[in-house]
């Protein structure tokens, strides 16, 4: 077995998804790899969770997107209203904080996952924020919306936010609101507040 590097991080992300700590030796020895590999490979061990999380942030959000599609088809707004880039940026909130495993990890290493998740030189916000400008701008080309600031300004301001909600429990010992954590997102983007929560 010769994993590539695209394969280690997918594997990571396997052991984060089910709750395992990814322990270089142990994770080494499973790919049938030396740790000197992993390392050349992937990097040290905040790399390589780096690249797991945002690995499993991306695919969350696809999945997000999918299932807009296969509910909504192409539509900017839903029958309700709602703007497409918020609903998928709910569910995409709702599957992470659900995530046994990802909930594990924040459980487990709680200094080790904020700083992986929150640095904004790291490798999961920079990628996060610029998935959601692109997941914005689809709605902005599609005549969903007109956003009073640009949009790396406002999906900086957007992941920041989510995650002070999605992380809070871990931040400042509260329990994660995602229901005022949609209402003020969706306040953010369009410039009110909505009349309700789907």
């Amino acid at each position: 077995m010769n994993p590539s590097a695209e394969d280690i991080v997918r594997t990571a992300a396997r052991w984060i998804d089910r709750g395992i700590r990814v322990d270089t030796s142990a994770f080494a020895q499973d790919l049938g790899i030396s740790r000197s590999t992993l390392f050349r490979r992937v990097g040290n061990r905040e790399d390589l969770l780096g690249d797991a999380l945002y690995y499993l942030s991306e695919r969350t959000l696809t999945a997000a997107a999918r299932t807009w599609e296969r509910d909504e088809g192409d539509v900017v707004r839903n029958a309700a209203g709602e703007l497409r880039c918020l609903a998928i940026m709910r569910e995409y909130r709702s599957v992470l904080a659900a995530s046994a495993g990802f909930r594990r990890f924040l459980d487990d290493e709680p200094v080790l996952a904020i700083r992986l998740l929150t640095d904004p030189d790291g490798r999961v916000q920079p990628r996060v924020i610029a998935a959601h400008v692109e997941l914005l701008r689809r709605d902005v080309d599609d005549g969903g919306f007109v956003p009073a600031v640009s949009l790396d300004s406002l999906c900086y301001a957007i992941v920041r936010l989510g995650e002070a909600f999605l992380y809070s429990d871990v931040l400042a010992s509260r329990t994660p609101d995602l229901e005022a954590a949609s209402t003020l997102l969706a306040a953010l983007v369009e410039g009110k507040v909505p009349s309700r929560i789907l």
